[in-house]
């Protein structure tokens, strides 16, 4: 073909889209719809807990319009990281939906699912022959944190979607994916340019946010053909601009001219922006550098503890004055009280003051109100619980120099004033692995649904 078409709903499977919007897609004559599901953005929670960020109402209302026009069309739908970290408690979440929405639809669909868990045993063995590493400034890994993990991906590249393609499947629910591979996988199995194609994914992975005014819950259109791409908004109210297209291009990234994935990475050093009429962008130049080996991204995360939160109001000035010597002085009263309580955090968020920067903030002086939010970690509930309300209550008492009234130091907006909000993760693995098959850490199944 002359000409491959991509529609990409939404910036993340279940942030909505314009249904008008979607139409006017539609009306583009696509040759796959493909959706980005996930990210780590929202943090090693939903890794670690094996949840949705998003949830299941309105991931649901974006696949009703997905898979009908998917299954009308007779081309591919694929989702890439589902369910928002592509664990495989979240890819069988997301596979449940799209059953339902088939039984819904009274229609039958052969749909791949692409498991990306990784085996603990296998890790300790790739880790003893030294095939793993680091990917930026973390620390190697050890077995103990492959074994305290709670849920281990890869993230795939192109290879298994480019597989289940092959084999026929209608609609591919993947694991954690590598971004642009959903909207890159059927260009290059139809011999595309992989670096446009991946660049073109890269950009379309995020739908309208590339548009001006951007928009995570909006549609992108976008044109491969052989020697470059060009990207449309498909919403009246935005248009795709040089600065827009360029601006997303640079989206999480340590290196404007270096964009790394499996197998190698884009170098746009060359790459050109031109704006053509109708508000879209027309990109070219870039180029595919690949790697001597090919690594795959991992991901990890295990529990930490549990948390308590407490959120009060201070209005008071001469408490807002001192208010770092206050906190540090209520701190030193619970270690006091509660010696042999080691193994916890304790951390005051002081908004209105340096809530957002912390010690990075630029401007030392606080307004005229503050917000805190109290903060506990501890290893069991209880215990942050006790640390959280311990320090609220002695902070709401606490007797600093100059204080005019004993009625009380916080506002409080909620009762009850403490909350529990259960487990906490943190991400302990961020490394590669070298592979010497692409597709050798996926597990693909594909059955009519």
């Amino acid at each position: 073909m002359s000409e491959l078409r991509i529609l990409s709903p939404t910036a993340i499977l279940g942030y909505g889209f314009p249904l008008a919007s979607f139409q006017a897609g539609l009306e583009r004559d696509p040759h796959v719809i493909a959706v980005d599901a996930g990210s780590t953005d929202p943090g090693p929670y939903y890794l670690g807990a094996g949840k949705s960020f998003t949830g299941r109402a309105p991931v649901k209302r974006d696949l009703q319009y997905l898979i009908a026009a998917a299954l009308e069309r007779g081309i591919p739908l694929i989702i890439g990281t589902a369910g928002g970290s592509g664990a495989k408690p979240h890819v069988d979440w997301n596979v449940e939906i799209v059953r339902e929405v088939l039984q819904e639809l009274n229609a039958t669909a052969k749909v791949a699912v692409i498991y990306s868990d990784v085996d603990r045993e296998l890790l300790r063995q790739e880790l003893s022959r030294g095939r793993i590493q680091p990917l930026g400034p973390v620390s190697h890994l050890t077995e103990e944190e492959i074994m305290a993990s709670s849920q281990i991906v890869a993230q795939m590249g192109l290879e298994p979607i480019m597989q289940a393609l092959e084999e026929g499947a209608q609609i591919i629910v993947a694991g954690r994916a590598y971004d642009p591979t959903v909207f890159a996988a059927l260009p290059v199995m139809q011999g595309y340019d992989l670096a446009l194609a991946l660049h073109m994914g890269k950009i379309l992975e995020c739908a309208a946010i590339a548009a001006t005014p951007g928009s995570g819950s909006d549609c992108l259109f976008g044109y491969l053909r052989s020697d470059s791409f060009v990207l449309e908004a498909l919403n009246p109210e935005r248009s795709c601009t040089k600065l827009s297209v360029a601006a997303h291009t640079l989206y999480e990234k340590s290196d404007p001219y270096s964009l790394p994935g499996p197998g190698g990475r884009l170098d746009l050093r060359q790459t050109t922006f031109e704006e053509l009429p109708g508000g879209k962008v027309k990109v070219s130049g870039t180029q595919f550098i690949p790697t001597e080996k090919y690594f795959l991204k991992l991901e990890g995360a295990r529990l930490v503890g549990y948390r308590t939160i407490s959120i009060a109001g201070v209005r008071d000035p001469i408490m807002i004055s001192q208010i770092d010597e206050i906190i540090s002085a209520v701190k030193a009263r619970v270690a006091d009280n509660f010696q042999d309580l080691r193994d916890y955090h304790l951390h005051v968020h002081c908004y209105g003051k340096n809530g957002v920067m912390g010690c990075l903030e630029p401007y030392g002086q606080p307004s005229h109100e503050l917000g805190l939010v109290i903060e506990a970690v501890a290893p069991t509930q209880d215990i942050a619980d006790t640390i959280c309300g311990f320090f609220r209550s002695t902070l709401l008492h606490y007797g600093y120099p100059g204080r005019k009234s004993t009625a009380g130091n916080l506002a409080f907006p909620y009762s009850p004033s403490d909350t529990s909000t259960g487990a906490v993760y943190k991400f302990n693995i961020y490394h590669l692995l070298e592979v010497d098959d692409p597709k050798s850490l996926f597990t693909i199944s594909i059955g009519e649904e």
